[in-house]
């Protein structure tokens, strides 16, 4: 699979990118928007990575443009952690996701798979693990069978484990998903999100792994 990254610091890009290949897709680096259509012009990707602080224009542009012409390729917007309003305008104007800088690349590649399976329609909106069944659309939560409430933040927590099955998650990762709320949080406000998470759901929904972060492991 070719993705373009169009990523203005050489140094952030070029690790992505090393990171992507190792997981088997194609990569090519623009840096600028003028090389992001001339890529455009000479390829077809299959997904996109885009920043949108490029130095000659706004990547917002690009997204637009292609929306434009009804190109439906995936789009990840790559943003900072204070864009709040960054990240409402690339959703708004057609982007499939956003990343938080700085950010965790297994999490990019699994938002990529997540976003892929959405596309080609091979994504439900229900989830059953174990004896937990979760429906993505009405955000409701069932343990064995019967009905488990969880705040928006337990959900948004419950889901980025669910999208990350089987890989370790830092908590520096984790708080930087909750950007997307806005929310000040802190490696304390997560240990409480997660204690909340193992009351409601088990003790064995999310697993401890020291000095490294936590995770939801693959065969739960």
């Amino acid at each position: 699979m070719r993705i373009l990254l169009v990523e203005d610091d050489a140094l952030l890009a070029k690790a992505t990118a090393r990171g992507l290949d190792q997981a088997n897709f194609v990569v090519d680096i623009a840096t600028t928007a003028e090389q992001a259509y001339h890529f455009l012009a000479s390829y077809d990707y299959q997904f996109i990575l885009l920043d949108l602080g490029l130095p000659d224009r706004n990547g917002l542009e690009i997204l637009k443009s292609l929306r434009r012409k009804k190109n439906k390729v995936g789009v990840i917007i790559l943003t900072a952690q204070d864009k709040i309003q960054e990240r409402i305008s690339g959703l708004d104007a057609g982007a499939d996701d956003f990343v938080v800088k700085p950010y965790d690349l297994y999490e990019v590649i699994a938002r990529i798979q997540a976003v892929l399976r959405r596309i080609s329609g091979e994504v439900s909106d229900l989830i059953q693990i174990g004896n937990i069944a979760v429906n993505k659309a009405t955000k409701q939560v069932l343990r064995d069978h019967t009905e488990v409430e969880l705040t928006p933040k337990e959900f948004h927590l419950l889901e980025l484990f669910i999208l990350n099955r089987g890989r370790i998650i830092s908590r520096e990762s984790i708080e930087n998903s909750f950007y997307a709320y806005d929310a000040d949080v802190s490696s304390n406000v997560i240990q409480v999100y997660i204690h909340n998470l193992r009351r409601k759901l088990g003790k064995n929904i999310v697993r401890t792994v020291q000095s490294f972060g936590y995770i939801m492991d693959e065969n739960y």
